[in-house]
Parts: structure tokens; C-alpha cells; sequence
């Protein structure tokens, strides 16, 4: 059972079923249960990396970007190859946030990133699905949790945590989610502000989520075929940092 299954409740026999019959599809190979990820040669050759040369290849796009030194793209060219189908080298669990675009800030083209975005850049069931299809799927070794600074629904956490507020409609869902993040830096030593705490802590448990999701994402991790890791973009450089996990 995931992680998400347990912290959610749904641990109905009816999922514990869809799941028992993804671990099958899992091990079978499940691009034969979701179709295959292109048709004959990968459209893009040079995303097929091992987990650490895609984390190399991420951190020197994002070295380009922040340096003003992004490549010019032809999107013409790669149009027909990409109709084929896809094989990004790296997934990305990212925040909603606007002025963070993964594809601009680590320098890549169409094809080469395989982007989930939420506000919180925390994990749901959705996520994790959109995520193990990257991998099982489309084989992609690598996915990074992406926070940011100054991130607003980091500090509307804050603030719900330090003066007990409530948000209106669906917003309150995604401060009940980071706050368990909010509350463990609260609780500790740290430097800096409770809002930069929080924000590793927030990437800290979302990889932790990730690395420990069955069927898919735990095995692949303990054969070594994917690394997950986290990062925070600073609005203020460009540049992205990885997180100590």
C-alpha cells in the first residue's frame, strides 16, 4: 500500500484490487496496459540517461538559464519526430506559480521534460500517477520536486498555522496538505524564516512520499533505474538548488 493510500484512507478493497492489479502490470511491464510511450526509435535519442547524467544535464540547463545563456530553439524541427510519441528524461513535480516555468529555467525544448504542476508542489493521488506514468511508461530516470521562494502557498500556510485562518472553497485543501510541513519546522531548529523552513521541508516530504509510493516508484528507486531528488527555484537568481533530503 502507498504512502498516500494510508495518509488518505482509501485503502478500499476495490483500490487495494486496482492496485494489486498495477503491481502485475508493473512487473509484466506496463506500457503494454497504457500503450507505448512511441512507436519505433525514441523521437528524442539523446534523453536516454542514466539517473545521474539527467540530473547533470538538469542543473547545466538551469546554469545556461540563470546565466542569460539559454540555446535557441527550433521547434520546427522536432515537431514531426515528436508526433511519434515522447521520451522525456525527467519528470517534474513543480508548483502552479507562474513565474517558475520548468521548461524555461533548466533550458529544455518540447519532448524533454515531463511537467506535473500543483500549488504547494505537493503530492496527491493524481500526481502520482501522472508521475508513475513518467517512469513505468515513458522511462524516465529521474524526477525532481520543485519549491521556490517567496511561494504563496507556503506563506498562506504560515499564516493559517500562526493565526488559525481558514480559506475559502477548495483553497483550505492545500494548506491542510503542506501544513504538516509548516508544523515540523515550526518545531525545530532552523535558519532563515518559518517560510523558507517550510518551503525544504514541503520538498523534503514530497520526495519522501515519492521515493516510498508502491508499486512503481519504490522499485524503481531500490533497482536504481530512478532518483528522486528536490530543488527550489529562487525567483530572485534564476537558479535552482538542490534540497538536502
Amino acid at each position: 500500500m502507498c504512502i498516500l493510500c494510508k495518509s488518505n484512507n482509501l485503502a478500499s478493497p476495490t483500490r487495494r484490487r486496482t492496485l494489486a492489479a498495477l503491481s502485475m502490470a508493473s512487473m509484466a511491464g506496463v506500457s503494454g496496459l497504457f500503450g507505448q510511450a512511441y512507436a519505433a526509435a525514441p523521437p528524442k535519442p539523446d534523453n536516454i540517461l542514466l539517473p545521474d547524467q539527467a540530473l547533470e544535464r538538469l542543473m547545466q540547463g538551469n546554469a545556461r538559464y540563470a546565466s542569460n545563456a539559454s540555446t535557441h530553439r527550433d521547434f520546427a524541427s522536432t515537431r514531426a519526430a515528436l508526433a511519434t510519441g515522447q521520451n522525456p528524461y525527467a519528470c517534474l513535480l513543480s508548483c502552479a506559480d507562474s513565474r517558475v516555468s520548468p521548461e524555461l529555467c533548466f533550458d529544455e525544448a518540447r519532448g524533454d521534460l515531463f511537467v506535473t504542476r500543483i500549488a504547494g508542489n505537493y503530492v496527491t493521488n493524481d500526481i502520482l500517477a501522472s508521475l508513475e506514468y513518467g517512469v513505468a511508461v515513458l522511462h524516465s530516470p529521474l524526477i525532481m520536486v520543485l519549491g521556490h521562494t517567496r511561494c504563496g502557498a507556503i506563506s498562506a500556510t504560515v499564516d493559517a498555522f500562526k493565526k488559525n485562518a481558514q480559506f475559502p472553497g477548495h483553497i483550505q485543501s492545500i494548506a491542510t496538505a503542506i501544513l504538516p510541513a509548516v508544523r515540523a519546522s515550526a518545531s525545530s531548529k532552523h535558519a532563515g524564516t518559518l517560510i523558507e523552513a517550510a518551503t525544504k521541508e514541503n520538498i523534503r516530504r514530497s520526495v519522501k512520499t515519492l521515493q516510498e509510493a508502491t508499486p512503481i516508484l519504490a522499485k524503481s528507486v531500490h533497482e536504481k533505474t530512478l532518483k528522486i531528488v528536490g530543488g527550489i527555484y529562487r525567483l530572485d537568481t534564476g537558479r535552482v538548488d538542490l534540497v538536502d533530503l
